[in-house]
């Protein structure tokens, strides 16, 4: 099966589809004015976006990396991640805390989704 590639920039595509798996590149909030919660929601419903976009939706998640950069604000990720997601969707899931992502991000999350 062909390799497809939707969402290009200069840089990389948004996601990457082989043989019914999606793979998404990491995926930050807009509005970067935010705490961890706020900038997770937004990251979120960004995410709703890009794998309906790609025929998919939150429901089909198999795995998430999620990058933070303050583990002091980790229970204002999760709170917005359950209030995102159905406890039987939960996909399999890391975190990781990281130094810096760039300017006012505190969250960034990759995702691998079944189409």
């Amino acid at each position: 099966m062909a390799i497809e590639r939707i969402g290009p920039s200069e840089i990389m595509h948004s996601v990457v589809a082989k043989d019914g798996t999606l793979y998404l590149g990491g995926i930050t909030a807009k509005d970067t004015t935010g705490d961890m919660y706020v900038q997770t929601k937004d990251l979120l419903e960004r995410a709703d976006s890009i794998l309906a976009s790609a025929g998919s939706s939150k429901q089909q998640l198999l795995s998430a990396v999620i990058f933070i950069t303050d583990f002091a604000q980790k229970p204002k990720m999760n709170q917005a991640w359950a209030e995102w997601l159905n406890p039987s969707d939960m996909p399999a899931r890391t975190t990781v805390g990281v130094a810096q992502l760039g300017p006012g991000e505190l969250v960034e999350i990759s995702f691998t989704a079944g189409r």
